[in-house]
């Protein structure tokens, strides 16, 4: 996994190469910061680090790839348990970090379009962006049974505050919602690595609730 200063550096070079007309440095550190609040157990510095390993796994697969990178970077930049419009206050953030550091008006609607689109991890047909960011987000599902169970276990700690009848009615109404979807995963890639594992993940997850 890259160091926070390898991040900073991958995250420089991002922005100089979508246009930035301002230093990035103070924008990436503040992200970091965000990252590594106190509340997130998930959400965390090494989610971020994940995604952004399986987007440049997927990258062959998107449009606009560096959009996609820094949709991974806003993504659940702005993470509260105790809120539902996170997504929404990420890609706010995004909108307005991105065009104070110059970069162009289409790539920023782009990229809060694609955070915004972690909503529902539902991507429309052929939106390849969408796809990858997406199928990064949720390759966790598809881990081993062990590393699943640590991402479950990191989440009801972000709920901690939820009183247990109420967190498994909730956690119950995501899993459904998830193997609901018409695919759980867009890009060829991810489809044949994670697909199978993720469903049957969430599949005994469920049963426990």
């Amino acid at each position: 996994m890259p160091t926070e200063d390898e991040l900073l550096i991958a995250w420089t070079a991002l922005l100089h190469r979508c246009g930035a007309t301002d230093d990035p440095e103070p924008y990436g550190r503040e992200l970091l910061r965000r990252w590594s609040e106190p509340q997130r157990r998930y959400h965390t510095a090494e989610h971020l680090r994940a995604v952004l390993r399986h987007v440049e796994d997927l990258a062959g697969h998107a449009a606009d790839p560096d959009a996609v990178r820094l949709a991974a970077w806003f993504h659940d930049a702005v993470y509260r348990p105790d809120r539902t419009e996170n997504e929404e206050r990420s890609a706010a953030l995004a909108v307005r970090a991105l065009t104070a550091a110059g970069l162009p008006a289409e790539r920023v609607a782009e990229v809060e379009r694609l955070v915004l689109l972690t909503v529902t991890h539902d991507p429309a047909p052929g939106d390849r962006d969408g796809e990858v960011l997406c199928d990064a987000d949720l390759a966790v599902l598809g881990g081993t049974p062990e590393a699943y169970a640590a991402y479950a276990a990191a989440v009801r700690e972000e709920y901690a505050f939820v009183p247990e009848p109420d967190f498994r009615a909730g956690r119950a109404a995501v899993l459904r919602q998830l193997l609901a979807l018409p695919a759980l995963y867009r890009t060829p890639a991810a489809r044949e690595r994670f697909t199978a594992a993720a469903r049957a993940n969430l599949a005994a997850e469920l049963e426990t609730l």
